[in-house]
């Protein structure tokens, strides 16, 4: 049988591209994989993967994914406790954190420690959003991880966003960028990863780390 790899679909991004993606690289591993996107909390609770994109406001966000029914107790049972690999995806990611300050205090998943808070580049030049290819570094966690250790230290991401994740717990930072400041570029814990960057728009960098994911084991 297939193994299932479920996008959820709240209404934040554009989920095709992603699914797109994943299709190219399954297909290049010869991996038999349905991808399905999809709203329903019956088919995520059955979903061998998971990826939660995201593009918007963080309040916007969370509104739309908890407006879905039962796809927030949902994701909990799968990712939480049957430990189903997951990966989030740009305001997907964001949404690990407890909570995220755009435009108001709202709250998050809580799967992972840490606050949402607006980038503030120590360099007046550089503007936000911070939109631009960008270096992924590494952290010894990161490169200890196994989804990660097959990836190119250094390679090139492609980045779009205002606001950035701030780990409470600087183990579960598995990779930096650089924007005038340290900036978390993949965060994550057990079966759970988060990347602030969009691997369906990062070209080579974004296929391997892809193929990755959906080669790890957690």
């Amino acid at each position: 049988m297939a193994e299932r790899l479920a996008i959820v679909d709240y209404g934040a991004g554009n989920l095709r591209s992603v699914a797109k993606a994943i299709e190219t690289v399954a297909r290049d591993l010869g991996r038999e994989l349905q991808v399905i996107v999809t709203a329903s909390a019956d088919t995520v609770a059955t979903a061998d993967r998971l990826i939660l994109p995201g593009v918007g406001a963080f309040g916007q966000c969370a509104a739309a994914l908890r407006a879905l029914p039962g796809m927030e107790e949902a994701l909990e049972r799968r990712v939480l406790e049957d430990k189903a690999p997951f990966l989030g995806v740009c305001v997907g990611m964001q949404l690990l954190a407890r909570r995220g300050s755009e435009h108001g205090s709202h709250r998050g998943l809580g799967w992972i420690a840490g606050d949402v808070v607006r980038l503030e580049p120590a360099d007046a030049k550089l503007k936000v959003p911070h939109m631009a290819w960008s270096p992924v570094r590494l952290t010894p966690a990161g490169g200890a991880h196994p989804a990660l250790r097959p990836l190119d230290d250094g390679g090139q991401a492609y980045f779009v966003h205002s606001f950035h994740f701030v780990p409470a717990d600087r183990a579960q930072l598995l990779a930096t960028c650089e924007y005038g400041g340290e900036v978390a570029a993949v965060v994550g814990r057990d079966n759970i990863l988060g990347v602030q960057f969009h691997p369906e728009k990062s070209q080579a960098y974004g296929l391997a780390f892809l193929r990755s994911f959906l080669e790890w084991k957690p």
